[in-house]
Parts: structure tokens; C-alpha cells; sequence
């Protein structure tokens, strides 16, 4: 996949986007469920667990099971935004901050996109800038 876009050439690229966390105090999935079949296995015949009180849980998880999808969703899009943001920055007279606290100005003449461990850069008169540091951008 491609991590450049430039003025002449266009690229379609796929975009993932996954800011998930591993917490240890949270249960997932797989021991929700594991603990859903305990609990019907181990019940006691004569005293069956609460069925409100199962449908209840069994509702609360389908929600956060939900939500986390929407989560990953809206990182997704909001990375697809980021990568045509910067691509539209190609062509364009932009102002930007050096790292000596300056402020220069440049036309852009290309963009590399963020990655999991890079900022997105915008090469701007053979400069890398990223893109966090430019403050202003007009028509070139």
C-alpha cells in the first residue's frame, strides 16, 4: 500500500483503524459467555436463576458488544478524514512552525500519511514537516 500521495498520481488505499485496549479488570466476550454457561450448568434445579435478571445482562452485553463496534467504526473514519485532509494539502502555499520555532511557508508537494508509529508529513521544499506543525493553509 502505497504511503505517499502526490499531486500527479491518485491511489485508493484501505484504512484500518484499531485503538483498542486490554484491560485486565474487564471481562470480555468469550468469559461472558463462558460464565453465562457456568451459571445455567451449575444452577440449582429447584431454585433456576432469575430469567429477567439473565435477559438483563444478556442485553447490557449486546449493547457494549455494539458500542464498540460504533468506537471502531468512528476510528476508521476518522482516520479515512485525516488521510484526505492531507491530501488535499498537495498543491497548496501552507505556513508552518520549524522545529527552531519559526514560521516558514512553502507549497506542498506531497503528503505521507500517519501511520501506527509515524505523524503524517507534508513535504514542503524538499522539507518533511508534519502536519501537526503547520498552522495555516491557501491557495497556491
Amino acid at each position: 500500500m502505497p504511503d505517499a500521495v502526490t499531486g500527479a498520481t491518485s491511489a485508493a488505499a484501505t484504512y484500518s483503524a484499531t485503538n483498542t485496549v486490554d484491560r485486565g479488570d474487564q471481562m470480555g466476550k468469550d468469559t461472558f459467555l463462558k460464565l453465562l454457561v457456568a451459571q445455567m450448568k451449575y444452577q440449582d434445579p429447584g431454585n433456576p436463576a432469575d430469567t429477567n435478571q439473565l435477559m438483563a445482562q444478556t442485553a447490557t452485553f449486546s449493547q457494549v458488544e455494539k458500542l464498540e463496534e460504533i468506537a471502531k467504526q468512528n476510528a476508521s473514519m476518522l482516520a479515512l478524514q485525516r488521510s484526505s485532509s492531507a491530501g488535499a494539502m498537495v498543491g497548496q502555499t501552507v505556513t508552518y512552525t520549524d522545529s527552531t520555532g519559526a514560521a516558514k511557508s512553502g507549497v506542498v508537494s506531497s503528503v505521507r500519511l500517519a501511520t501506527d508509529k509515524a505523524e503524517a508529513e507534508a513535504t514542503i521544499g524538499g522539507v518533511a514537516v508534519p502536519v501537526g506543525r503547520i498552522t495555516a493553509v491557501g491557495a497556491g
